[in-house]
């Protein structure tokens, strides 16, 4: 008999990050639709949002986290401790694996990010100390950046993640991972080295989405 898959959503923000506006119900009601059997709230910089959709669907949810480093982003799953944004990626990892977290870093050689992507030489210096590289997000803009990282992992022997980076409740299931159940971390883990990618690119039209959400935040933060 076929193992059976998931096909799972590792990278997906709600109304907790500052671009995202998202509801809890709105997530969960799209993974059901869509048939997404896991999906991975990575808030920028907190778990609260990962928390509250949690609470709605505890079937459903990953807690994960992606952070802010001095150097760029790092992004982690099964966090139990929120980490702080503004710390080095070396200390950012070193308190993700005393929680048992897995590690990626999300959209690594992404050349239109700005300062959230490493780059390769913020990449290198810590690709030892980090499970796998995120070598699929739906939302960069140029796909041989994807590609890149891919060959990265490849070089490195790093597990490969994908993630549609999901700031709308249409965007998730972009890009999941078709993958055998797992429980935990260290099988998640383990799941992921047996995982293939099921994802398109988003189009630049959903980046529209993230901006509206930061300028009606500040609107309604100045009115208040």
């Amino acid at each position: 008999m076929n193992e059976p898959l998931w096909r799972v959503e590792l990278h997906c923000h709600t109304v907790a990050s500052p671009d995202a506006l998202t509801k809890p119900e709105a997530v969960v009601a799209a993974c059901r639709a869509r048939g997404i059997d896991r999906i991975a709230i990575t808030e920028h910089n907190n778990i609260a949002g990962a928390l509250a959709v949690q609470r709605l669907a505890p079937d459903l949810v990953i807690v994960g986290e992606e952070i802010r480093t001095t150097k760029g982003e790092v992004i982690a799953w099964f966090v139990t401790e929120e980490v702080p944004k503004g710390l080095s990626p070396e200390e950012t990892i070193a308190r993700l694996r005393e929680q048992g977290a897995v590690i990626s870093v999300p959209h690594p050689l992404d050349s239109l990010r700005g300062g959230s992507a490493m780059l390769l030489d913020g990449v290198l210096s810590i690709i030892d100390q980090v499970d796998a590289l995120e070598v699929f997000n739906a939302r960069c803009l140029r796909r041989e950046d994807n590609e890149a990282a891919n060959r990265l992992a490849l070089e490195h022997g790093k597990l490969a993640t994908a993630g549609s980076d999901a700031h709308s409740a249409r965007e998730i299931g972009t890009a999941v991972m078709v993958m055998p159940p797992f429980q935990d971390a260290g099988s998640f883990r383990r799941s992921l080295a047996r995982a293939t990618i099921d994802g398109r690119l988003s189009g630049g039209h959903v980046r529209l989405y993230s901006q509206f959400a930061k300028r009606y935040k500040r609107l309604v933060a100045s009115a208040s």
